[in-house]
C-alpha cells in the first residue's frame, strides 16, 4: 500500500484517543489545567457518567480574548517555550494537546475571563472547528462545558462501562487532586447530588476526612519528613495497618504534586510494610515526594500518569523510610516485631505428586459433579495438625484438610443456595453502625445497593456519604461485616459477578480461621458437611481444600 499523510480529522482523532481515554480522562485535564491557572475553587459537574456533561469551572486566571481559539489548537501552551523547559516542569500540563484532543471527540463550550479584564469571552466548538465566539460576562476564570463526548465515535463508547463505573472513576480523579492540593477548594457534583466538598483551607487532614471519612482519618499519622534524604522529601499522611484494604486504590503518589502510578513506588511502600500486613492487604497512603525538575521525566506518557526517575534507588529508600519511620512512631517497636512474627504466611506449596492423587472432577450439566463422599470413602477424624488443619484416616491413606478452605466451601455453597432460594438468613445487629465510604466507593455501593440487600445486608443512607448498617448475614457469624464491605467495594472492577463476589467474602470472613483450635465434634461436623458441597475438593478462591497422601505413598516414604 503506498504511503499517504493522514486526514487532520483523523490525526486528530487518534491523538485525543491517548489522551482522552475515558470521561475521567476530560476531567482530569481541565482540572490540571484549573490548577495551573492558580485557581483556588474548583467545581466539577458530571450527568450520565460524564458522557451527557462535563463542566469544570474555576477562579483561575482565566485565558485573554485574542488568546481564545489558540488554546484549541495542538501544541499551544503557555507552559513551555524552549526544549530545556522540559527540565525544569512544575506545571501539570505543558503538551497542549488537551483541550483540541477533548474538542475533537465532543461538544464543547468555554467561558473565560482573564484576571484584569472588564469582559469575558465565550466561544463554542463542534468536531474542534469553532462556530461561535462573542464578548460573555463572567468573573475572572474559566468554565469548560462538554458534551456528548464520543458520541460520533460510537467505537469508542461501546468500550466504556457502567454510567456507575464511570462516576467512580471521575470520583477517584477528583479526589485524588482534592488529597494533592488541600488548599484548593474541591466540588463534585453527580447527576444533581453533592460527591465530594473540601474546604481548601490547606490542611490535609481535612482532605482525608472529606474524601475517606472520620474512620480511616483517625488512622492516619503524618510522614515527619527528614533532611539526610535530601534531594528527595516524602510528605503526607500513612494509614494504620487496621484500615488496610483489598486493593491498591488507597495508595496515593503525587510527585512535584503530579498525581501519577509507579510500581517503584508501591514497591519501596510494600517493603515498608513488610510483616505488617496479612496477605493480600494494602494500605491507605497519601504519598507527596518532591524532587528537582531535572531529576524526573514527566515526558514518557501521552497522559501523563508514570514518570522515571533519575535515581531511582534514592527515591525507592527515601519513600520506604519515611513511611517505615512514620509507622515505627505511631507504634512501640516490640509491637511491630510481634506483628510481623504473627503476619508471615507459610508457604501454601504442596509436591506435585501430592496433587496428582486427586481425581479430577466433571461438572457438566448431563454429568454433574461428584460429591465427596462419592469420590472418597468414610474418613475418620484423628486430630488438627498446627491449629489450621483437620487430620483424617481413610482405607486408602490419610487425609489434611485446610479447615478455613472447606469452611469456606460450606458457607459458600450456603449463601448461593439461600439466595437461590430469597432465603438469606440474617441477624440484626444489637446497635446500629455506621460504614463511611469515598466518592468512588459511594457511587459502586449505590449501584449494588439492591444486590447487597438480597444477600443479608440492611444498608441505608445516613448523612454525607455514611450508611446505616442494621442487619447482616447470619454465615459472617462474628466475622468482619465492614471488612466484607470494603472488600467488594475496592474490587469493584473484578472481572467477576457481584453477588458472587460477595459470597466468596461472605465465606471467607466467616469461617473459622487457621490457627482456631476446634473439637472433636467441631471437627466431624465439619467433615460431614463438606462432603455434602457442590466442589468440596476447592474453596471458592480456588485453593484445595484437602490432600491426599496415599498408603502407597506413605510406605515408599518409609522402605517399606
Amino acid at each position: 500500500m503506498p504511503i499517504r499523510i493522514l486526514d487532520k480529522k483523523v490525526v486528530a482523532q487518534i491523538a485525543a484517543g491517548e489522551v482522552v481515554e475515558r470521561p475521567a480522562s476530560v476531567v482530569k485535564e481541565l482540572m490540571e489545567n484549573a490548577l495551573d491557572a492558580g485557581s483556588t475553587q474548583i467545581a466539577v459537574e458530571v450527568r450520565g457518567g460524564g458522557i451527557s456533561l462535563i463542566r469544570v469551572t474555576d477562579n483561575g486566571d482565566g485565558i485573554a480574548s485574542t488568546e481564545v481559539e489558540l488554546a484549541f489548537e495542538r501544541y499551544a501552551t503557555s507552559k513551555i517555550s524552549h526544549i530545556d523547559d522540559l527540565q525544569s516542569l512544575r506545571s501539570l500540563g505543558f503538551r497542549g494537546e488537551a483541550l483540541p484532543s477533548i474538542a475533537a471527540v465532543a461538544e464543547v463550550e468555554m467561558v473565560t475571563c482573564a484576571a484584569g479584564s472588564t469582559e469575558g469571552t465565550y466561544v463554542s466548538l463542534e468536531g474542534g472547528v469553532v462556530t461561535n465566539k462573542k464578548a460573555h460576562a463572567r468573573p475572572p476564570g474559566t468554565t469548560i462545558t462538554v458534551r456528548n463526548l464520543f458520541r460520533k465515535i460510537p467505537a469508542r463508547l461501546k468500550f466504556l462501562k457502567s454510567t456507575a463505573t464511570e462516576n467512580s472513576h471521575i470520583a477517584n480523579v477528583v479526589s485524588q487532586y482534592a488529597l494533592a492540593y488541600p488548599e484548593v477548594a474541591f466540588r463534585l457534583d453527580i447527576d444533581g447530588r453533592e460527591a465530594l466538598s473540601t474546604a481548601g483551607k490547606g490542611s490535609l487532614m481535612d482532605s482525608v476526612v472529606a474524601v475517606y471519612g472520620l474512620e480511616v482519618a483517625r488512622n492516619m499519622v503524618e510522614i515527619k519528613d527528614a533532611a539526610d534524604w535530601s534531594p528527595v522529601r516524602v510528605t503526607g499522611m500513612v494509614g494504620a495497618p487496621a484500615i488496610s484494604r483489598a486493593g491498591r486504590d488507597g495508595i496515593s503518589f503525587f510527585i512535584n504534586r503530579r498525581w501519577v502510578n509507579s510500581r517503584l513506588l508501591v514497591w519501596a511502600v510494600e517493603e515498608a510494610y513488610h510483616g505488617l500486613l496479612m496477605t493480600g492487604k494494602h494500605p491507605v497512603d497519601i504519598i507527596n515526594i518532591d524532587v528537582p525538575a531535572g531529576e524526573v521525566d514527566v515526558n514518557i506518557h501521552p497522559a501523563k500518569s508514570e514518570v522515571k526517575f533519575q535515581n531511582e534507588p534514592r527515591v525507592f529508600v527515601a519513600v520506604q523510610k519515611a513511611v517505615r519511620q512514620a509507622l515505627v512512631a505511631q507504634m512501640p517497636v516490640p509491637a511491630i516485631a510481634e506483628v510481623a512474627t504473627a503476619y508471615r504466611p507459610p508457604s501454601t506449596g504442596h509436591p506435585p505428586s501430592l496433587w496428582k492423587a486427586m481425581p479430577p472432577l466433571a461438572n457438566t450439566p448431563t454429568h454433574p459433579a461428584p460429591t465427596l463422599a462419592a469420590t472418597l470413602p468414610a474418613l475418620r477424624v484423628i486430630g488438627q495438625a498446627m491449629a489450621s488443619y483437620i487430620v483424617a484416616e481413610g482405607p486408602d491413606g490419610l487425609y489434611l484438610i485446610d479447615q478455613h478452605a472447606a469452611h469456606e466451601r460450606i458457607l459458600f455453597d450456603q449463601v448461593r443456595a439461600q439466595r437461590g432460594q430469597r432465603a438469606i438468613e440474617v441477624q440484626g445487629l444489637l446497635e446500629p453502625a455506621t460504614f463511611e465510604v469515598n466518592p468512588r466507593e459511594e457511587e459502586v455501593l449505590k449501584s449494588h445497593l439492591a444486590e447487597l440487600v438480597d444477600l443479608g445486608f440492611a444498608l441505608e443512607p445516613f448523612g454525607n456519604r455514611t450508611y446505616l448498617v442494621r442487619a447482616m448475614p447470619v454465615v459472617l457469624g462474628k466475622g468482619d461485616w465492614s471488612g466484607v464491605l470494603r472488600e467488594v467495594l475496592d474490587g469493584a472492577e473484578a472481572r467477576t459477578d457481584w453477588s458472587e463476589r460477595v459470597a466468596i467474602s461472605l465465606a471467607c470472613h466467616g469461617a473459622v480461621r487457621a490457627g482456631q483450635s476446634l473439637s472433636d465434634d467441631e471437627m466431624r461436623e465439619l467433615v460431614l458437611q463438606l462432603e455434602k458441597t457442590s466442589s468440596p475438593h476447592t474453596c471458592p478462591h480456588g485453593r484445595p481444600t484437602l490432600i491426599h497422601l496415599s498408603a502407597g505413598q506413605l510406605s515408599k516414604e518409609f522402605g517399606r
